[in-house]
């Protein structure tokens, strides 16, 4: 693990998984029941957003960062009409920001899902060595309000749903590290596949948990479950392949489809791809068996 991503965690909020069973029954416990998850490939990876990696990686200059958030959002909002159609109300900035971040665009939005079997898809479908499924209490974090001042006013941090002037405002300007759960109130089909919602930071220079690392009791509001993939992953993948999460499913179309050929290629119904080892009595040669 990175050494100063364990400064902000203690350990209590680390669990460490080495069996499918086990994570099934933790996840499943009454106390996770409205947490969110996400899954990532893995496990010393911050819980970061895809804004922040681009401006980090590609060394753009921290006073800059506002200026050229705001230059993206409004890129996309003059030009994405031409090839949309329905286009969201010109206020709705968290619709515009989801439909970013669908398509592909650096947002400050962070992916997570409703279902820790999502999570565990996307955690372990190329992961070769310990990846994490994050867990976090989105019905705690939906209850806590942030205040701080502006404008010599002590302000309440909205929403971002509340439209474009409170984003530019309260989260573009990076000022004040509190994080907002939710979702837009149209949502796509592949959000919907996913049982997808968003985690939205109001400061760029702070992973979440490094945000949330100065909660009284942190274990109750984010923990991160790491799963050893080499011992988890062939049972857990077919699993989730019964349970029909696949790249096909939770990705609707073409590219899913294409995207879930790989696990493909190491599942059969009548035999292991692996070993050899039979499991039916019957030819197995056809290609769409």
């Amino acid at each position: 693990m990175n050494s100063n991503q364990s400064n902000y965690l203690n350990d209590h909020q680390i669990h460490k998984i080495e069996t499918w069973k086990e994570f099934q029954e933790i996840t499943a416990s009454s106390k996770y029941r409205r947490w969110a998850f996400r899954g990532q490939e893995k496990s010393e990876w911050y819980l970061n957003n895809t804004l922040e990696r681009y401006f980090r990686d590609y060394q753009i200059h921290k006073d800059s960062w506002k200026i050229q958030e705001h230059r993206i959002i409004r890129v996309f909002r003059r030009k994405a009409s031409l090839f949309l159609q329905h286009v969201p109300k010109d206020d709705d900035i968290f619709h515009w920001l989801a439909l970013m971040q669908h398509h592909g665009a650096p947002t400050r939005l962070l992916d997570f899902t409703w279902s820790p079997y999502v999570a565990a898809f996307f955690a372990l479908e190329k992961a070769k060595a310990d990846c994490a499924i994050w867990a976090v209490n989105f019905l705690l974090l939906k209850e806590k309000e942030y205040f701080f001042q502006q404008e010599n006013k002590t302000m309440k941090a909205p929403r971002p749903e509340n439209g474009i002037e409170h984003y530019l405002k309260f989260y573009i300007e990076n000022s004040v590290p509190f994080l907002t759960p939710g979702e837009p109130y149209s949502m796509s089909q592949r959000q919907i596949a996913q049982s997808g919602t968003f985690l939205v930071p109001g400061v760029l220079d702070k992973p979440v948990e490094g945000i949330l690392s100065t909660e009284e009791c942190p274990e109750n509001i984010i923990v991160k479950f790491v799963l050893d993939a080499k011992k988890i992953r062939d049972e857990a993948m077919e699993s989730l392949y019964y349970m029909n999460i696949t790249n096909a499913t939770l990705f609707p179309g073409l590219e899913g489809l294409a995207r879930s050929l790989g696990y493909e290629l190491e599942f059969h119904w009548a035999y292991n791809p692996r070993t050899g080892e039979k499991y039916m009595d019957y030819e197995y040669g056809s290609p769409d068996s």
